[in-house]
């Protein structure tokens, strides 16, 4: 999987996530077994570049390579200074966010808002590409605005105009958000005429259904989302079965422990002690998720307003699953295999 002049490790990537890919997480995944990650949205307002937000979206020190930036708005000029911005501090890979479905990014017409205006698409790939010609750029989209307006193909040949390097889709509309299935037909149908590399995305959850994905849509690569939250192995889970075809054993209590003690403490130096705290409280809920009295431990977890009290309360909670065995006993298998289903 070759993006621009970078060659990937393999054709998994983990998708932008806002309040999620951050630093840290970024690099737990590449440690996992991704061989891409890209950044969480960064606007495209210039007045906010000096906010701690963005400065902190911004901040790829240690970063492995290749080193991917979204960046969202809607006017090409701001885009273009966006994308010189991020390239100035350290980005490799430009990611152009028309996909974002949340109300908030399409109110203003940007993220998959976009999808609706081809002619100013256009002008903002062409911005992008021109503003930073030593660096590829690449774009994440939905299948269209909504089931009667699924444009997918249109906003291709408008990416290989433009010189768009690699195009990445969710198999859903905006419209959809995320209810229902992800559908593959119109990946299939893209990838069918794409001249660049096609990366799929949606509701690949197992390695049976990326192995299924990229067969049935002919993908280059898969991204994975939702499915990476609590679970950052499922990238050497499914590398190991897309090159054997055989399942890795489960991750013991022991690592999964470490995983997420070191993960913490990552954010904690990342944020400070007290956004850390509360950042790493969604982290500790999915990678608890499912689990024996996890319920009660989230809610309590909740309550704790120290770093040690965290860490503690997160200590107590493994060791008592380490009790019940080597590997975490789930109450419910919450992860949904639906390999074997392709919703039309």
């Amino acid at each position: 999987m070759r993006i621009g002049n970078y060659t990937l490790k393999n054709n998994l990537i983990v998708a932008p996530m806002a309040g999620v890919t951050d630093r840290p997480f970024r690099q737990l995944c590449k440690q996992m077994g991704a061989g891409m990650a890209v950044s969480e949205m960064v606007t495209s307002n210039s007045l906010l570049y000096g906010s701690a937000k963005t400065q902190r979206r911004a901040n790829h020190d240690g970063e492995v390579d290749p080193i991917s930036v979204q960046i969202a708005g809607s006017d090409p000029a701001m885009m273009a200074e966006a994308a010189r911005h991020n390239v100035d501090r350290g980005a490799q890979i430009i990611d152009i966010n028309m996909g974002c479905p949340a109300k908030k990014i399409c109110n203003v017409m940007a993220g998959s808002a976009l999808l609706q205006d081809e002619p100013l698409v256009a002008r903002i790939l062409a911005a992008v590409v021109a503003a930073v010609p030593n660096v590829p750029v690449t774009l994440k989209i939905r299948t269209g605005w909504d089931k009667q307006h699924k444009n997918a193909l249109t906003i291709l040949k408008i990416a290989e105009d433009s010189g768009i390097q690699a195009l990445a889709m969710h198999g859903r509309t905006r419209a959809c958000g995320y209810t229902g299935q992800a559908e593959y037909d119109t990946i299939a149908a893209v990838k069918a005429m794409a001249r660049i590399p096609i990366i799929a995305n949606g509701d690949i959850t197992t390695p049976e259904k990326a192995k299924l994905v990229l067969e049935y849509t002919g993908a280059d690569a898969v991204m994975i989302g939702r499915a990476a939250q609590g679970r950052p192995w499922i990238f050497r889970e499914i590398e190991h079965f897309l090159l054997t075809g055989e399942h890795l054993p489960p991750p013991e209590v022991e690592e999964i422990h470490r995983v997420l003690t070191d993960h913490m403490h990552d954010l904690y130096g990342f944020y400070g002690d007290q956004s850390g705290l509360r950042i790493a409280r969604k982290h500790i809920s999915w990678y608890t998720k499912g689990l024996h009295d996890s319920a009660i431990f989230r809610h309590e977890m909740n309550q704790l307003q120290t770093v040690d009290e965290q860490v503690a309360a997160v200590d107590d909670f493994f060791d008592r699953c380490r009790a019940r065995g080597k590997h975490l006993d789930y109450v419910a298998d919450e992860v949904a295999d639906d390999a074997t289903t392709l919703a039309a």
